[in-house]
């Protein structure tokens, strides 16, 4: 899972360079470049997280 958090990003970003020399529009890659970099960083903050406190159950 860890690295296909990294892998998503790069290859979005390879789609984007791609895209800058229009090859594929921009349009398209620019949001998947976003969307996988907001995932990657929501996922890395997520884990850190306070959960609460687990209550004794008997």
């Amino acid at each position: 899972m860890k690295l296909l958090l990294w892998l998503i990003p790069l290859f979005a970003f390879i789609l984007n360079i791609f895209g800058l020399m229009q090859m594929i529009p921009l349009y398209l890659t620019i949001p998947l470049l976003f969307i996988s970099i907001y995932t990657t960083i929501y996922f890395y903050q997520h884990k850190k997280s306070f959960k609460g406190f687990k209550s004794l159950t008997r």
